[in-house]
């Protein structure tokens, strides 16, 4: 799986998404209960706004110093003992670590959970690789990759559109006999995933963020899997994105700290774990260290408007207050990145002609800036990409820029706009479904049902309440009213 997650238009996806009332279900549960516990988190630490001006501080420096700060943890990591590669694409990261897999003849593979990893397609690249099994070790893409590799939807919480009958129909195909209860779920995914712990060869992991100043690969991780996957193969393989960087250990405990509270609202995920070569001496810990920083795009932001982008710490905050998502959730945006970071994100790695439409599914409400532990200015960035698309690059060639452009002139002009309040009654009544409050028009359903070009999308969904009579608009009646107050000023 690349970012790119479907081939069928963007209104096809959206029509699909619709209709999965559980996944629409599940999804509001899922930001209603997070809202709670990550608002509780929050004022827990106490000062969260200035937090926020620190994380953001922190990411912004390291953007600036990227290069620098990039050539000190390779330096560092090669100091320990490990080896660096830099991917200019996704194609160059999974074929180093193919012919890296192929070279120490390894046979079983465990993967922790890692966005980039699936970014660049990897587990399909390895499974090309005849004899080799491989298995994500993170339960929900565990569940994921037993379901004939379903796509995520969400970046924390990949299997939120699966219930747990689905999940016990998948479980059963492995030889699961129980019930539907999640403890037992559990219990018999950790039996079968442990046995692939202990014979894997080759262990890959994401990385949260990479400490500059001494090398060590941060991993958070709510279940410990990752732990398993760094302390027991041979051979370890970290892929991460080569923004993920902090200068040193202090400043990996300020966006830890957020990044828990951000993303599942608890004080501290369950692992918070440091890893690097395994150091003479140790009884585990991997004896061959690889860490393959990959840009695939992310350079495409630098020294651009859309450079803040670059900040995210992938907590996912973002998508547990976005209106679109708890409507559409992740499978619509048909990117491994949903939600609003989505939306900005994966035009700038992609491009506009994959991914142009994601910057319009916004109402552009601002609930995604307002929550985001690092401040990235999300709705403005998805206005900068409409304003890329439509003022710079002119993509839209369709009837909907010329209906723009005259409801423009329309607007600019004093007559014109006079002229459309006078007729605006008469001209939206046969939009409308329902007079205002409970008093029903003459015709309840409405004459024309389904609204032509851009006025659809708002007929299909929703009731346009009647318009008010010209004499009855409160321009009208403000006329009317400045006269009676001049009147009895002169009296």
């Amino acid at each position: 799986m690349t970012i790119k997650t479907s081939d069928e238009p963007f209104l096809t996806r959206l029509k699909e998404s619709e209709q999965d009332k559980f996944m629409q279900k599940a999804v509001a549960k899922a930001q209603d209960a997070q809202w709670d516990k990550r608002t509780a988190a929050r004022n827990e630490l106490g000062h969260w706004e200035q937090w926020r001006d620190l994380g953001e501080q922190i990411r912004q420096h390291v953007i600036r110093y990227l290069p620098d700060y990039l050539e000190e943890f390779a330096d560092n990591i090669e100091k320990r003992g490990g080896h660096v590669f830099f991917a200019k694409t996704d194609k160059e990261a999974s074929d180093f670590i193919k012919r890296l897999a192929e070279e120490k003849q390894v046979h079983h593979v465990v993967k922790s959970k890692s966005m980039v990893t699936t970014e660049i397609d990897l587990d399909k690249e390895l499974l090309k690789i005849p004899g080799l099994s491989l298995l994500e070790t993170d339960l929900a893409e565990f569940i994921l990759q037993e379901d004939d590799w379903d796509e995520p939807t969400h970046i924390v919480f990949p299997t939120l559109h699966k219930n747990r009958n689905q999940i016990r129909t998948i479980f059963q195909k492995l030889g699961y006999t129980g019930d539907n209860d999640p403890q037992h779920l559990a219990r018999f995914a950790r039996k079968y995933l442990r046995a692939s712990f202990l014979k894997a060869d080759m262990g890959i992991t994401g990385c949260n963020f990479g400490v500059a100043d001494s090398g060590l690969i941060n991993l958070v991780t709510n279940e410990g899997n990752a732990d398993l996957v760094m302390a027991i193969p041979k051979t370890q393989v970290v892929v991460m994105g080569m923004e993920r960087l902090v200068p040193s250990l202090k400043e990996a405990e300020v966006l830890d700290n957020m990044l828990a509270r951000s993303a599942v609202g608890q004080k501290l995920t369950s692992y918070c774990s440091f890893s690097t070569r395994q150091v003479s001496g140790e009884s585990d810990g991997p004896e061959d260290f690889y860490v393959v920083i990959v840009d695939n795009g992310r350079s495409n932001a630098l020294g651009t408007p859309f450079e803040p982008v670059l900040q995210c710490i992938r907590c996912g905050a973002c998508l547990n207050v976005c209106p679109v998502y708890r409507h559409i959730g992740g499978h619509g945006y048909g990117s491994i990145y949903p939600g609003p970071i989505g939306a900005v994100l994966s035009p700038v790695l992609r491009g506009y002609e994959q991914f142009g439409d994601l910057p319009f599914a916004s109402s552009l409400c601002g609930a995604c800036t307002e929550t985001c532990p690092v401040r990235i200015p999300l709705h403005e960035l998805l206005i900068k990409h409409r304003e890329v698309m439509m003022n710079k690059l002119h993509t839209d060639k369709s009837f909907n820029n010329v209906i723009m452009k005259g409801i423009g002139v329309a607007t600019s002009t004093p007559a014109m706009f006079r002229m459309a309040l006078t007729a605006d009654h008469v001209a939206m009544a046969p939009l409308t479904k329902h007079a205002p409050i409970t008093v029903e028009n003459e015709y309840p359903e409405g004459i024309i049902r389904k609204a032509p070009s851009m006025a659809k999308g708002w007929t299909d969904v929703r009731d346009l309440p009647e318009m008010p009579k010209h004499s009855e608009n409160f321009r009208s009646w403000f006329k009317q009213h400045h006269k009676e107050q001049e009147a009895k000023q002169d009296d």
